[in-house]
């Protein structure tokens, strides 16, 4: 049978159509092409003979940015650093490429996004609070790059300090009712595309949390009677108390741009910092040269300056390592010999253990018990709700009631729904206890499936109670937390890394009144101190003891420091810890130890050098970096680095 023919018209409006769509399609592939985002640019040491660095930054700019008045051109200048070559720009894909493409340009990278990676952790590692001190303690400057400080805790206090070290050359940047103190000598913010999210303070000002708790635990003053609400009391302290610190606030409540990183490390190193604590983690595991925390750590290296940082929470796996770089000091997390239980009763009698912070105390009041499952949603089938996942409970059925869930990871769902409490079957390791914004406990599969059995075979209403968490002694600890990241170094497989590891799990210290306990928005109580757990705890703990070392031996490199710190850890064992030293490196922080560590492995900023000569990194890349290098040597290996330890990478 013969088709017919569109008449001539129809065909007209149909080719119209087909050309109109490509040509939207060929506009929209060329707009996202030609869409401007902010890009670091990287270029090495900083300019001889004090250039005006902006002027260069804007003048190269000029000839890439095509189509954009000269006049304009600076608006794309976002920030321009001072103590290493670089710049932050608006950028499209082309362009970066272009600029990427030019002598003296070392790495063009996008401006990502960065994550925020006590009472008992200093005692645990037998560091009291009356342990020898030197007088040069409170001439120590610990810079801390964060999410800003809360100057108004008790931690912070400046009772019987003087004046700020002669070194000292920062600043304090008072906004927002912020002021600084003899303990608190300065602060800064950086945002470099000045774009603020709602809840954010243009101010060095902690609305997190984060950065408080991590100040307060490297270099907090004594608080005595400190609590979560009344868990975990005790004094609380850093391990320097009469250390100086410096703030930089470069992370917000949509993460920590790689850009205000830098910026933070810039500033440091003028200001005259004698170490930086950075408790963040990468997006990715990166080159050394398009990661802005190795870049600022390099150059912080250069001028002296110690630089510890978390070695990242994407473990147990191997070669989930965030911050790996040898001029760096990579720290993993480890329990300690305090953990919270949390008990939960059944109105028969029965009473099983389960583990969380849970800081409310219902009064052994028993409450309706529902299991997730027996209370879909509508739109919702049992098989989804038995996980409680947001919009799938019925939350007529279980306001006001305790619901068991078959979630793996714990959720705040049921507070939105107005439940009493939540139970949750435990399928993690035991070695984190967790918070939530209403009383929760996670509970072992086999007693989960107990209490499931109690509701159904009832018949009248189940009810049940969870009692407030209690303090218990956990006689394995010191072990690496599941959470810890672990090696092999993802650029260098023979650097072991992460080179130690420290306290990192349920760690009590200064915390922002306005961030929320739990992490939680909804969660509105309001606590001085606060228990969290991370990578981010452990490393102001090294920062501590890098800053104690410093004291006592002021004219030491970073890399002595570092040294120190890692041929001074005590032996962790391979029977509790199965990945071994790449889960804990050279073993656990040891305080005391670590000011006599007799033989000491020093490295120079030459040294450095050598190592990414070994690593591939050109030659003429090289001399960008430092204008003093001279050339690479076919004989260079990573090995020929002075570092405290060593990895043989095997194939099996």
């Amino acid at each position: 049978m013969a088709s017919k023919l569109l008449p001539r018209p129809l065909i007209y409006v149909v080719l119209l159509r087909l050309l109109i769509c490509s040509w939207l399609f060929a506009s929209l592939i060329q707009a996202e092409q030609h869409q401007r985002k902010t890009y670091i640019i990287y270029m090495g040491d900083r300019i001889k003979h004090n250039l005006p660095a902006k002027s260069l930054h804007t003048e190269m700019l000029s000839r890439v940015l095509h189509g954009v008045p000269s006049h304009k051109i600076s608006e794309h200048l976002l920030h321009t650093y001072e103590n290493f070559h670089g710049c932050v720009a608006k950028l499209t894909e082309e362009e970066a490429s272009t600029i990427a493409g030019m002598n003296g340009v070392v790495s063009v990278f996008p401006n990502e996004k960065n994550y925020l990676a006590t009472t008992r952790s200093w005692d645990f590692m037998d560091f009291p609070l009356n342990v020898k001190r030197s007088n040069t303690e409170s001439d120590i400057i610990v810079g801390v790059i964060d999410s800003g400080i809360w100057p108004e805790s008790e931690s912070f206090r400046d009772d019987g300090y003087g004046p700020p070290p002669a070194k000292w050359k920062g600043r304090c940047q008072s906004s927002h009712n912020f002021t600084c103190n003899n303990k608190i000598i300065g602060a800064q913010y950086f945002r470099a595309d000045g774009n603020f999210s709602d809840g954010d303070i243009a101010s060095p000002r902690d609305t997190d949390g984060h950065g408080t708790h991590c100040a307060s635990t490297a270099a907090g003053e004594v608080v005595e009677m400190a609590s979560l609400l009344c868990l975990g009391q005790g004094t609380a302290r850093g391990g320097v108390p009469s250390a100086r610190i410096a703030v930089y606030k470069s992370c917000w409540s949509d993460g920590c741009h790689g850009a205000d990183i830098m910026a933070a490390f810039d500033a440091a190193i003028s200001d005259g910092v004698d170490l930086i604590s950075v408790s963040l983690s990468v997006r990715r595991a990166q080159e050394y040269f398009t990661n802005p925390i190795a870049i600022g750590a390099f150059h912080a290296m250069k001028n002296g300056i110690f630089t510890s940082v978390a070695a990242g929470n994407s473990g147990p796996g191997l070669e989930t390592l965030d911050n790996f770089a040898p001029w760096l000091i990579s720290v993993g997390a480890s329990t300690m010999d305090r953990q919270f239980t949390t008990k939960v009763q059944l109105g028969n009698g029965m009473v099983f253990e389960g583990t969380s912070l849970n800081t409310f105390d219902l009064q052994n009041k028993a409450f309706p018990l529902i299991y997730g499952g027996d209370a879909p949603d509508r739109s919702s089938s049992s098989e989804i709700s038995r996980f409680c996942r947001q919009g799938t409970l019925n939350s007529t059925l279980v306001k006001g009631k305790i619901v068991l869930c078959d979630s793996i990871f714990g959720s705040v769902e049921p507070f939105l729904d107005g439940a009493a409490g939540v139970i949750m079957q435990d399928l993690q390791p035991h070695d984190v206890a967790h918070k939530f914004p209403l009383p929760a406990s996670y509970i072992h599969v086999d007693d989960a499936a107990r209490v499931l059995s109690y509701t159904r075979n009832l018949t009248s209403t189940p009810y049940e109670t969870i009692l407030k968490s209690v303090q218990v002694k956990d006689t394995s600890a010191p072990f690496v937390a599941s959470f810890s990241s672990r090696g092999p170094s993802p650029v260098s497989p023979g650097i072991l890394k992460p080179d130690l590891v420290a306290p990192g799990v349920n760690i009590l210290a200064a915390w922002s009144p306005v961030a929320p306990i739990t992490g939680s928005a909804l969660d509105r109580r309001s606590v001085s101190y606060n228990m969290i757990y991370g990578t981010s705890m452990a490393c102001p703990h090294v920062s501590a003891i890098a800053a104690y070392v410093k004291s006592f031996h002021l004219d030491w490199s970073e890399a002595a420091i570092r040294s120190a710190l890692m041929t001074t850890a005590s032996p962790m064992s391979r029977a509790s810890n199965e990945d071994g030293e790449l889960a804990y490196g050279s073993g656990h922080l040891n305080p005391l130890k670590a000011v006599h560590p007799g033989l000491v492995y020093d490295a120079k900023v030459g040294d450095y050098l050598k190592f990414l000569c070994s690593q591939g990194l050109n030659a003429s890349v090289i001399r960008v970096l430092d204008y003093e290098f001279s050339h690479c040597q076919e004989s260079n290996t990573n090995w020929d680095l002075n570092y405290p330890s060593i990895a043989l990478p095997t194939s099996l």
